[in-house]
């Protein structure tokens, strides 16, 4: 259910915490999906506060200023290809799905703790979405993406999914220690830009 209230939490939420994002797009975006409906029921108060929120399984959402540095720095077109790798909840796919709606969105969660209640709320709030119970680390399918967004921490930079990045693509990945912090590695073209510190969760490989 996405209240009024819920509508104004998430006006303040990207007027206070996004105010610095550069990419009226993803301002936009944040503003319309309702990041409370990704969280458990009992989490839905504190969905739009400056902070992470866990969604089980050791996982969590990352806090709002994060995803729109990150999505902001992928520069994302209406027709881009998206391949997001930790998918979650799936709130950050849910995004994508808005950025990119003329292009298509590909989802992959390893926890399959996470993967029915997520494959449900996608679908009611963006079916075009593919959501995959898989390893997103690992060498896969061949298909190549224009952007692809890691929301786990990588010990070091993810050659797998580099070499799926279209010409031009453009790639960001926290890259370090799982114990964090990390740093956020922005490839554009096969240029490497290394942008904020921060602490993600560990990316690993394996499906459980």
């Amino acid at each position: 259910m996405d209240t009024p209230g819920d509508r104004r939490r998430r006006e303040r939420m990207v007027r206070d915490q996004l105010a610095d994002c550069p990419d009226v797009t993803v301002r936009a975006a944040m503003a319309s999906v309702p990041r409370h409906l990704f969280l458990p029921v009992g989490l839905h108060a504190g969905a739009y506060d400056d902070c992470a929120r866990a969604i089980g399984s050791g996982q969590t959402i990352s806090q709002p200023r994060i995803i729109a540095r990150m999505l902001a720095a992928l520069r994302v077109q209406p027709s881009d290809r998206v391949l997001d790798v930790g998918a979650g909840s799936g709130y950050t796919a849910a995004l994508f799905a808005q950025l990119a709606h003329r292009g298509s969105v590909r989802a992959i969660e390893r926890q399959g703790d996470l993967i029915a209640a997520t494959r449900v709320r996608l679908g009611l709030l963006a079916p075009a979405v593919e959501l995959i119970h898989g390893d997103g680390l690992a060498t896969g399918s061949a298909d190549t993406f224009d952007v692809i967004h890691v929301a786990a921490a990588c010990a070091e930079r993810p050659l797998a999914l580099i070499d799926r990045l279209a010409p031009g693509g453009r790639l960001i990945a926290p890259i370090g220690p799982h114990a964090g912090p990390q740093r956020l590695l922005l490839i554009i073209a096969g240029i490497d830009h290394w942008l904020d510190e921060v602490e993600f969760v560990p990316g690993l490989g394996g499906v459980v």
